[in-house]
């Protein structure tokens, strides 16, 4: 396992709605394990590798947390809002080369939703 360099980023996790809560409790347990270690990365190192958490391109803002398990591969979309609150939206497995543009666009109307709610109050 990889250790990296921490500067204590310290950014704040936060779950939109239930979406990354019913993604997280359909997993077992080895994929639980792996997800909270990259969403620990996420947290806590400065500069997260893009092996980790990489920006969609063409996307506004939306970032993938990436998780490997096996020969398993598992996304999960979120965004930055105000600096260092990071907001976790829909996950799913991936099953082919590219990630399916279904669950972009539904990642990108989540964040929308939850700016949108935010402005509102």
């Amino acid at each position: 396992m990889q250790l990296y360099k921490t500067n204590m980023a310290n950014r704040t996790i936060k779950l939109y709605k239930n979406y990354f809560k019913e993604f997280y409790a359909a997993q077992s347990d080895a994929v639980r394990r792996k997800i909270n270690y990259c969403i620990n990365v996420v947290k806590t190192v400065d500069r997260v590798p893009k092996s980790i958490l990489k920006n969609m391109e063409d996307s506004d803002g939306l970032y993938e947390i990436r998780i490997e398990v096996s020969s398993n591969i598992f996304r999960i979309f979120c965004c930055f809002d105000e600096g260092s609150l990071v907001i976790l939206f829909n996950g799913f497995q991936k099953k082919t080369q590219k990630t399916p543009k279904q669950h972009i666009e539904r990642a990108k109307k989540l964040m929308k939703e939850y700016f949108n709610e935010k402005r509102n109050g």
